[in-house]
């Protein structure tokens, strides 16, 4: 799948979290936040999407304390 046919299905709220050349290829991920805990990577080489995958934002835990 292009990247244009790919964006075309989930929208254009991405940011662009990586961009570079190796070897002669262009890799560009795109991150999709879903929620709060998830966000969605997808890796494109050369305008074809390579792989994706599901990632998690860190747990944070609220300590308050009390006197």
């Amino acid at each position: 799948m292009t990247r244009e046919k790919a964006t075309g299905i989930l929208g254009q709220d991405f940011q662009i979290v990586e961009k570079r050349i190796e070897n002669g290829d262009e890799i560009e991920v795109l991150s999709y936040v879903y929620s709060h805990q998830e966000f969605f990577l997808f890796r494109f080489v050369n305008d074809r999407l390579e792989e994706w995958y599901r990632e998690f934002f860190p747990r944070t835990e609220t300590i308050i304390r009390q006197n």
